[in-house]
């Protein structure tokens, strides 16, 4: 499971238990402590859902929910809200702000987690699915392999995880940076030129006689996985 989980909250120890609890569920994730914060991110990042905490220092989180629900680019983001507020009224409001799901504080991080994940299902179900397949290419999250057609293919832990975030997104164009961001991390000092050298590494492992090769490369923009349309 390799979908983006947005964790604004600014309690530190909630956000550390959140973010260790997410990650150990295979979330990458990223964290803001202000509502500002997060929508920085937000537009940055384009987060597969959004945990956000009801009181926040400056802007609320009901505020923060409002503002993402009005902008077009990131009115279809779920948007799970954590409140130590249980009155009915309370849950009424965050609803109808436009949050997804709503969660009182104190909760059950394994009752958070079915229902982040069941919001997943229905949102992003490339991001949550055990296989993911495309053409006659096929990843098998359970058992962590990699086959084409009748063959298995050999791929490195760099490049399963490379291979792995292009066919989240099939047909769709990504940057060198989208890559780095999504395959080794924000905070990773990685020139752009390595992207370069693992996608030319994938396509060794996948590409046998006379196959296609899966991965296009867009001259100035990045790559995308999949074939020509037409073909």
């Amino acid at each position: 499971m390799t979908a983006r989980v947005l964790i604004v909250e600014d309690e530190g120890p909630l956000a550390e238990l959140l973010r260790y609890n997410f990650e150990a569920e295979g979330f990458r994730v990223s964290h803001a402590e202000t509502g500002e914060e997060a929508e920085i991110l937000v537009r940055e990042e384009r987060p597969d859902l959004v945990v956000l905490d009801w009181m926040l220092p400056q802007a609320s989180g009901i505020e923060i929910c409002r503002r993402l629900r009005a902008r077009p680019e990131t009115r279809s983001i779920p948007i799970v809200m954590l409140t130590a507020r249980g009155e009915e009224g309370d849950r009424i409001r965050g609803l109808a702000t436009g949050a997804d799901d709503y969660v009182v504080k104190p909760f059950s991080l394994p009752e958070l987690m079915a229902r982040v994940k069941a919001i997943l299902r229905r949102a992003a179900p490339d991001r949550v699915s055990d296989v993911l397949q495309v053409g006659d290419i096929m990843l098998d999250r359970l058992a962590h392999k990699v086959t084409r057609g009748l063959r298995d293919v050999s791929v490195g832990p760099t490049e399963y995880r490379l291979l792995e975030f292009l066919m989240e997104s099939p047909g769709r164009v990504l940057s060198r940076a989208q890559l780095l961001d999504g395959v080794w991390g924000r905070d990773a000092f990685v020139d752009e030129r390595t992207v370069d050298v693992h996608i030319g590494r994938l396509r060794k492992s996948l590409i046998r006689g006379k196959e296609r090769d899966p991965i296009r490369t867009v001259r100035g923009s990045g790559y995308v996985f999949g074939e020509p349309p037409g073909r």
